[in-house]
């Protein structure tokens, strides 16, 4: 049987025996310090890489030019409002615009009277061409001393209302040939008494309406005589 001193000094050896064993686990798990060139552990790593990313992104900011020139923040003025027109400039500009409407207007109303003038014409035209027909009708009866009493009244006034209207009679004998106003039917030979071709005989008068010819007159002509060797 163990008597309680021999008990006590084993308890007091297990107790250094564990004291012992513990420094040498400390010393073993003790840090040293990383020697120069050596690689540093990940975690050491992991955080130099943050830090160093952080710095480069600073420096990259304080390289910006943050200065901003106070003419800058002016607002800009309009070129068009630099260079409005002046109260002569715009005075000119609306005179030149009313001379032009004013010169549209006075051509559009020539033309507008020119064509009224025309449609005029041309209406009277087609009423009194087939009239000429009745007035050759009346010549004749003239010539053949058939024109008397009432008819000879019908006559003169229908010849007074055409001619009202701008109907005139040209054609005579003696009238120097005109291609644009005559008709030439036939050539009857030469005339001593003519110097140049001449209507000798007016088989049809002709009708104009102002400077429009309705009918040329219808002629047999003779040329000036030839001379003689």
């Amino acid at each position: 049987m163990t008597s309680p001193t021999e008990s006590g000094a084993e308890d007091s050896a297990e107790s250094a025996g564990f004291g012992d064993a513990a420094a040498e686990m400390a010393g073993e798990t003790e840090v040293e310090a990383p020697v120069e060139g050596a690689s540093a552990p990940a975690g050491a790593a992991a955080g130099s890489d943050a830090e160093s990313a952080s710095a480069e992104a600073n420096d990259d900011i304080s390289d910006l030019d943050w200065v901003v020139d106070d003419a800058d923040l002016e607002p800009e003025t309009s070129s068009a409002t630099d260079q409005a027109p002046t109260a002569d400039e715009q005075l000119v500009e609306r005179t030149a615009d009313l001379q032009r409407l004013q010169a549209e207007f006075l051509n559009y109303k020539r033309r507008v009277d020119r064509d009224r003038e025309l449609i005029a014409q041309n209406a009277t035209y087609k009423v009194l061409q087939p009239i000429v027909e009745v007035l050759d009708t009346i010549d004749r009866a003239r010539e053949h001393g058939e024109l008397e009493g009432g008819f000879k009244s019908v006559a003169d006034q229908l010849e007074r209302v055409v001619a009202g209207l701008g109907l005139t009679k040209f054609g005579a004998p003696g009238d120097e040939f005109d291609p644009t106003i005559h008709e030439a039917l036939s050539h009857i030979g030469e005339d001593p008494d003519v110097a140049v071709t001449t209507a000798k005989v007016i088989a049809k008068s002709g009708y104009k309406i102002n400077d429009r010819v309705v009918r040329a007159a219808q002629v047999l002509v003779v040329d000036p005589a030839t001379p003689t060797a």
